[in-house]
């Protein structure tokens, strides 16, 4: 019998009261502060939460990418390990606060009343949270207009509350998994950012080029060399033509490809423009400069549409070779040399035609580009890798979560219910 059992055994064997949200916790909603001054938010020292926080930086919080002075504060600043929860928009996301904040009109703020506070263990809540996520998601009005939870429903919500050391106990096991899973990701993280360094200091090296091999403009190698043509978002269709819109060189695609993630209908499109097996796609619009002008190459074998703030470079080079020398450090210093306009960078036909590269024979560029195919797939096994254990663990922890969290009712055993839970997982 694990510590767990023996716990509920001893301290809680019929089951454990359910306490309404409202009755254990203080609920507020956030605010939209004054933005009209724009000193509340020069020299800010009050942490000012949004969903982009929990996005960018987790479940657990200790500063904000915002700070708010406390004149832009229009209600009280929020207590410390409170809990926030997303109840507008974007509805099923929560994060533990650990420092004195306030939060926007998107999020819901929890935190244990006074009459609780010596009854609960706020990282029980924390776990717990997942349950009000759950009931969020399920709770939610608004029709046309942005999905809202209701929060009549929300401070309904019932909590199981089980003795101190229970919850200590619960909380114990799974943070253990929390910090397994989050040391699990680092390690993996670093892996394959080192894989990956590797790959691309020995793809720079291999192709920087030498005395015997000339160095060459793309305009030299280009047979053609020309811009596509507007495919907007509403014209992408399941069937039809494949193409390629250029924010899918960025999102969907590595080196190079073979199959088109997209489709069109002919019709759609004024002024087709195409690219076929083994041309040069370049992203002439991004949003920086260390991206813009990220090339791919086409080795399938249809014909395809292009889309604007694309160029299409045909060439008789070894496609494969020409996409990774056109990612090498060396390439891409020469790509940044794009306009920015209205915070986006641009490039174009003529710069990219003047960028210059090491070309070697045909035989030479395929023995290249066999040996940094077989490079970066070790570096995308990794990548591909590193999700599927992290989710593993990841459901590891939910899997224990789920059960530890499932009480019953003053009235029944817990013990039955549990014990019942694992069986029924065996089969």
């Amino acid at each position: 019998m694990s510590r767990l059992d023996e716990l509920i055994q001893k301290l809680c064997p019929n089951g454990v009261e359910y306490k309404r949200i409202d009755e254990i916790c203080i609920v507020q909603n956030g605010y939209t502060p004054s933005k009209k001054n724009n000193d509340f938010w020069e020299d800010g020292d009050i942490p000012w939460f949004r969903m982009e926080d929990i996005r960018q930086n987790g479940r657990e919080l200790e500063n904000a990418i915002q700070h708010i002075t406390s004149l832009g504060v229009r209600g009280s600043v929020f207590p410390a390990n409170s809990l926030i929860f997303a109840t507008t928009a974007t509805v099923g996301e929560h994060a533990l606060i650990k420092v004195p904040f306030v939060c926007n009109q998107q999020l819901t703020h929890i935190h244990i009343n006074d009459e609780y506070s010596n009854a609960i263990e706020i990282r029980y809540l924390f776990h717990y949270a997942f349950k009000i996520d759950e009931m969020c998601k399920n709770n939610t009005k608004g029709g046309s207009t942005l999905p809202a939870v209701d929060l009549n429903k929300f401070k309904s919500f019932k909590i199981a509350i089980p003795p101190l050391e229970v919850q200590r106990e619960i909380v114990r096991i799974l943070d253990y998994f929390t910090l397994l899973t989050a040391e699990l990701t680092a390690e993996l993280t670093a892996e394959l950012t080192a894989r990956k360094k590797q790959y691309e200091f020995y793809r720079d090296e291999l192709l920087k080029g030498d005395s015997q091999i000339p160095m060459i403009t793309l305009g030299e190698i280009a047979t053609d060399i020309y811009r596509g043509s507007g495919i907007k978002r509403d014209e992408v269709t399941e069937d039809g033509i494949p193409c390629v819109r250029y924010g899918e060189i960025y999102t969907q695609y590595n080196t190079w490809f073979d199959k088109c993630a997209s489709h069109t209908q002919l019709e759609c499109i004024s002024n087709p423009k195409y690219f076929e097996h083994g041309d040069i796609l370049f992203a002439i619009t991004g949003e920086s400069v260390e991206d813009i002008a990220k090339s791919i190459a086409y080795i399938g074998h249809d014909k395809c549409l292009a889309g604007g703030d694309i160029v299409v470079m045909k060439h008789e080079q070894n496609p494969r070779y020409l996409a990774h020398v056109l990612n090498t450090s060396m390439s891409r210093e020469q790509k940044r040399k794009g306009k920015v306009k209205s915070k986006v960078v641009h490039s174009n036909v003529s710069s990219i035609a003047q960028i210059i590269i090491p070309l070697p024979s045909l035989d030479v560029q395929k023995r290249y580009a066999d040996v940094l195919d077989n490079f970066e797939q070790i570096c995308n096994d990794l990548k591909i890798g590193l999700p599927a254990e992290i989710e593993a663990r990841q459901k590891q922890y939910e899997y224990y979560r789920d059960l530890l969290l499932t009480f019953a009712e003053t009235g029944n055993t817990i013990l039955t219910d549990r014990q019942t839970d694992r069986q029924t997982d065996r089969q």
